[in-house]
């Protein structure tokens, strides 16, 4: 979009270009004074993914049925769901490798049904089932995976990004299941891939080799690209995606930030007081419209629907002189968000 400016100065008036959002720095062609020009508006969002009723079926068996969302370009796109609820099914049909029953799926604007060619090359995968060659090194894995790309990225970059300066020449065999699965994440980048698709990364991985591969994809994101990863770990999601879709049997049940699902779907958040007294809470908070439950360890508990009561509940508190030893707050997660939405516990159902 183009806005004129008028130099404060010497008031030529003259044209400036830019996108919705930017802030640019200019200088008066005239008398060279400098300043900035903001132009209104929100960024445009390019899409990476589109996914527009898409279904699955096996016989009289509906894997996916039929579901749309979004991806945006640069974000880290959680797929949240128990084993079986469909979400390989869902990433093998838009990385082109299953043919959908029904629906479109487009990447960065081309339908991959007709056109999987223009985009192929943008995409990385780390496949859910992932192994290699036992007797290379992982430079030599990650050269030789690079090899079959017309483009390809650079290996030493990957090798530091991945932090894998230290084992490079350790033979796949060796490695441990963290280390397998960082070699995975980067088999995915040899071609320097616009989108990298993850399938249950870290399943399996004790603790501290999964939190290794989170921050190799909170890297990636940092990086610029976009990530769509699968998981059935709750707290995967809600360390690093921008944006979740929870699947359940085939259906979308739940979509967006983690902010927004808790605010759409939680039941808010729980402050705990200690060694207050029960009666005078009740009676400050209560009429105010606050839900106020006893504790049993001389505490009570008061439900919260939004972050800014924190500040009003403690302010009904003070002025009623209402006194108290700690407190404590408790945010709905995506475990409690799921037992509302379905009635069981993500890991009940991946059992």
């Amino acid at each position: 979009m183009q806005k004129q400016v008028k130099c404060p100065s010497c008031q030529h008036v003259f044209a400036v270009t830019g996108s919705p959002g930017e802030i640019i720095k200019i200088s008066c062609p005239e008398c060279l004074t400098v300043g900035k020009v903001t132009f209104s508006g929100k960024p445009s969002i390019e899409r990476a993914i589109q996914v527009t009723n898409l279904r699955k079926e096996y016989g009289l068996i509906i894997a996916v049925n039929s579901i749309s969302f979004s991806v945006n370009k640069g974000e880290v796109f959680a797929f949240l769901g128990p084993n079986g609820a469909g979400k390989t099914t869902t990433v093998e049909m838009i990385e082109s490798i299953r043919k959908p029953t029904n629906g479109s799926i487009t990447l960065f604007g081309h339908d991959i049904s007709t056109s999987f060619h223009l985009v192929k090359n943008r995409i990385g995968i780390l496949p859910q089932e992932f192994h290699s060659f036992a007797r290379l090194t992982i430079r030599e894995t990650l050269q030789y995976f690079s090899s079959l790309f017309e483009k390809q990225a650079d290996i030493d970059e990957i090798i530091s990004a991945m932090n894998l300066e230290d084992d490079e020449q350790k033979f796949y065999k060796e490695l441990s299941g963290g280390l397998k699965q960082r070699v995975g994440v980067a088999i995915s980048l040899v071609n320097d891939p616009d989108i990298a698709f993850l399938d249950e990364p870290t399943t399996g991985l004790d603790p501290k080799a999964r939190r290794e591969v989170w921050d190799v994809i909170a890297n990636l994101r940092n990086k610029g690209k976009t990530v769509f990863l699968t998981t059935h770990y709750m707290e995967e999601a809600e360390y690093l995606a921008d944006h979740i879709a929870i699947i359940h049997k085939g259906n979308i049940i739940a979509e967006g930030s983690l902010d927004d699902l808790i605010q759409k779907h939680g039941k808010g958040s729980i402050l705990k007081f200690t060694k207050i007294d029960f009666d005078m809470i009740y009676e400050a908070l209560t009429p105010a419209g606050f839900e106020v439950k006893k504790a049993n360890d001389q505490g009570a508990f008061v439900t919260i629907t939004y972050k800014d009561q924190v500040l009003e509940v403690l302010s009904l508190l003070r002025t009623n002189a209402v006194e108290y030893d700690t407190i404590d707050i408790h945010r709905p997660n995506l475990e409690e968000l799921f037992l509302q939405l379905t009635g069981a516990r993500l890991r009940e159902a991946n059992a």
